[in-house]
């Protein structure tokens, strides 16, 4: 097995590899902080859930809090590349395969399939699994993809969703680091969707791949009564609106929203069931370092509300004791569930709106905490993780779980 000390290059905010060591650390920390309730028994029979993005960001951590908070037991899906000679694996990889040997641990039949999530034989692939492994039937849905293409399965069209405002170019202040993590600020401007830019953004984040994992699992009658499904979302600041919700990838989370709809209406009459979408806080993604604006403003965010950030654990704890019946299923006016109220409190976003108009690269160390954003971004790829020795060679080799037939 090869081994060898990791050290972080990247460019920006991409790093060109991921830490072993780093990533396992940090899911065996997101274990340890992941509540147990009083539902989640020892016994290893508890409700059957598919996470579909299950190995970043929110995704991760509705896997951790489902297995942990719920005692789920089921099938994650995700799209992450192995290890080669030049390059260690992904950091979902080792999450990935950190957060199964947990579960295995917990006495949890949790399953990690490859692949591409989009395409019809991954759906088949998992109805199958549902059929022979979990008794046929599946108690929830998490549907979290962030992607930068979809391949139409109808017609083989490749879409690719863009970042880009609707109408007019926007410019904005963004958030940059030098070589020694120090923070600049910068102003850049994107120019507006055009064509078709759109309607493809919203054919790769809007509903349609959700509403194709609904009906394919439907159609093999693999919905259990009662079945519910959230699909995972962001509003943010009217700070970021312009590049974000107004944008076209806003456009993307419109669509999503209406998909819960139209599935409400038809999972009600089927099995009882229910469509949602889950409006989340803020958070340092792989996805949302790449939105120009959002690292400023979640650094100034942190430098509003310190501790008071609430993370995607602690988030998709309370979505599942929601969806679970442990809490009540509260929505607004729009259908959603909103885990995001702390950060758009007004009084936080007068804050942040005021921090934001002064930040220069003179004072944002002092508007902005640079050290707890510089060092999230690291950990995304399992760097900077406290407790890990980063001058130990170690292996990067490492298997994809395998799962019992």
């Amino acid at each position: 097995m090869t081994e060898r000390v990791i050290t972080p290059r990247h460019r920006g905010f991409l790093f060109l590899d991921s830490h072993p060591a780093g990533c396992r650390r940090l899911v065996e920390d997101m274990w340890q902080a992941a509540v147990p309730g009083p539902a989640a028994t020892p016994t290893g029979d508890g409700p059957v859930a598919l996470v579909i993005g299950s190995s970043a960001g929110y995704g991760l951590a509705a896997t951790i809090a489902g297995l942990r908070r719920v005692g789920i037991r089921g099938v994650g899906v995700c799209f992450e590349k192995g290890s080669s000679e030049r390059r260690t694996a992904t950091a979902g990889w080792y999450r990935t395969a950190a957060t199964a040997e947990l579960a295995t641990q917990a006495g949890r039949d949790m399953v990690f399939l490859n692949g591409d999530a989009f395409a019809d034989e991954m759906k088949d692939q998992v109805a199958d699994l549902l059929k022979q492994r979990f008794g046929g039937r599946l108690d929830h849905l998490i549907y979290s993809v962030a992607a930068p293409r979809r391949t139409d399965p109808d017609t083989g069209t490749l879409h690719a969703s863009v970042l880009k405002p609707i109408g007019q170019a926007h410019r904005t202040k963004t958030l940059v680091f030098d070589d020694q993590g120090a923070g600049e600020i910068k102003e850049v401007e994107t120019h507006p969707a055009v064509g078709d830019d759109i309607e493809q953004t919203v054919a790769v984040m809007g509903g349609a791949d959700w509403e194709r994992w609904i009906d394919h699992l439907a159609d093999r009658g693999l919905l259990a009564n009662g079945f519910t499904t959230a699909a995972l979302s962001y509003i943010g600041s009217p700070l970021t609106a312009a590049i974000y919700r107004h944008g076209t990838i806003g456009s993307a989370k419109a669509h999503l929203e209406a998909t819960a709809r139209t599935l409400t209406a038809r999972l009600e009459k089927l099995v009882g069931g229910r469509a949602v979408t889950s409006v989340n806080g803020a958070a340092v993604t792989q996805s949302s370092t790449a939105i120009p604006g959002i690292a400023l403003y979640v650094g100034l965010l942190r430098g509003v509300l310190g501790e008071g950030m609430v993370p995607p654990l602690a988030q998709l704890t309370d979505l599942w004791d929601r969806l679970t019946g442990a809490r009540p299923l509260d929505l607004d006016e729009e259908g959603r569930v909103r885990l995001d109220t702390w950060e758009l409190a007004p009084d936080v976003q007068t804050a942040v709106a005021e921090r934001w108009q002064a930040a220069t690269t003179d004072n944002i160390a002092q508007l902005a905490d640079l050290d707890w954003f510089h060092g999230e971004v690291q950990r995304l790829y399992g760097f900077a993780v406290p407790g890990v020795d980063y001058t130990a060679p170690v292996a990067t080799d490492v298997p994809w779980p395998r799962h019992a037939s």
